[in-house]
């Protein structure tokens, strides 16, 4: 284990953290603005019944039944704030910083383009090319325009033509810019959330509805694989997948049963759809689903603060599952943990980087680590409460100020171009 963990990292590895349009660009206006509005009242008076358990709540349990939390409003303005955003990154020791582009502001009107966003995003591309950042750019990750919302979104397999347009469109005037293109967001989130369990707009509560959406978006994916393909071959085109660690927790026929129809239901079902068009896979990895019979029972850790279990070593199990499937390279698009106090997230950095030294010297094929997130944000419907920031933002002047771990994790960035130099 001591000689795994001095494996180098490739020179050209990508250390980045991750973001996404509406939860820090500010005064959005798509389908999941209106619906916040909507359900602000609701998911505060709820909060207690869905978290009032969690070790976190005396901390927590004040700003989780507040309205006010669950409003995107001017989130981070990271929209206006991103210069400072990239140089702080770039300070630390970064050199990679995925983001995603938000179509409401491109195309808030069906076939109607908005010059001022797609200057915007010409100057956001800029500025982390000024800063040494590597895009990693993300065409939906949650949030659609009203319109595309009303004609039923992707719920409806006609209506991928209009996020092929959207694309066609976005990367002639922006493709020269960026390398790395993350299709979909979590595919399969996006689909359980808001057409099986019913939890985000359109809130939908239907079996039959959540697998025609996951369907369509691996349409999407592979139409929108081709179109980037017919433009440039330098692009590398991926999903990004939500992925856990599933494994049974006794020997019994019944867990190891359970255990790979989890496994295929919740992750490999839709990859294999996408593999063909896909150069990569990108990999969020939270948390892992230790199976008892047929059911998921985590072992009894101390929890994040939204309750999930941490088991940051898992990720090197993830990687090795994947890289022997799929023989595709990995970047890791998500990764970190809920800590307000910031009493885990050292512990929780420093044991993803074993991990990913373990499965490099395993053999995987390891393009990157984006963390989650920046910067504390917009958590969907959980709101402002729960904190995955390497820097906090003050709720008032939205300075952004490192926390500790972000400190920590500088000082092993340098470390890391440390070596790299000592090796010419």
């Amino acid at each position: 284990m001591a000689k795994q963990a001095r494996v180098q990292f490739p020179k050209h590895f990508l250390w980045g953290v991750a973001t996404s349009a509406h939860q820090v660009e500010g005064n959005m206006h798509n389908q999941w603005s209106e619906w916040e509005k909507a359900q602000a009242k609701a998911l505060a008076t709820q909060s207690q019944y869905k978290f009032g358990d969690l070790p976190s709540w005396p901390r927590i349990g004040e700003a989780a039944k507040d309205p006010n939390q669950y409003i995107s409003g001017r989130s981070t303005n990271h929209a206006e704030f991103y210069p400072q955003d990239f140089d702080l990154a770039q300070k630390m020791g970064l050199n990679s910083w995925r983001f995603s582009v938000e179509w409401s502001r491109i195309e808030p009107e069906e076939g109607s383009w908005n010059a001022e966003a797609i200057k915007y995003y010409k100057a956001y591309l800029a500025a982390l090319s000024e800063a040494g950042l590597e895009p990693v750019m993300t065409l939906f990750h949650f949030t659609l325009p009203t319109w595309f919302a009303d004609r039923g979104g992707f719920a409806k397999r006609s209506n991928i033509k209009y996020f092929v347009q959207f694309v066609d469109k976005l990367m002639n005037e922006l493709g020269t810019g960026v390398r790395y293109i993350i299709t979909i967001n979590e595919p399969g989130v996006y689909a359980s959330e808001s057409y099986l369990q019913g939890n985000w707009p359109p809130n939908v509560r239907s079996k039959w509805q959540a697998y025609r959406v996951l369907c369509n978006l691996a349409t999407a994916h592979n139409r929108v694989a081709k179109l980037l393909r017919a433009k440039s071959r330098r692009y590398k085109i991926a999903i990004a997948k939500n992925v856990s660690y599933v494994y049974p927790g006794d020997d019994s026929w019944l867990s190891r049963v359970s255990a790979r129809v989890i496994q295929f239901v919740e992750h490999d079902y839709f990859l294999r759809k996408v593999m063909r068009q896909s150069d990569f896979i990108g990999v969020n990895y939270y948390q892992s689903q230790r199976v008892y019979g047929y059911r998921v029972h985590n072992p009894e850790t101390v929890p994040s603060d939204l309750g999930w279990i941490m088991q940051p070593d898992h990720l090197e199990l993830v990687l090795q599952r994947l890289a022997l499937h799929y023989k595709k390279p990995l970047m890791i698009t998500e990764n970190g943990v809920a800590d307000g106090r910031d009493k885990f997230r050292k512990q929780w950095l420093a044991q993803s980087i074993l991990a990913m030294q373990r499965a490099i010297a395993n053999g995987v094929d390891l393009l990157g680590y984006i963390h989650w997130s920046f910067m504390d944000n917009f958590e969907w419907d959980k709101g402002y409460w729960p904190h995955f920031g390497l820097c906090e933002v003050d709720p008032k002047t939205l300075q952004r100020k490192p926390r500790p771990s972000a400190l920590w994790y500088a000082r092993f960035l340098q470390q890391q171009k440390g070596s790299h130099a000592h090796e010419k």
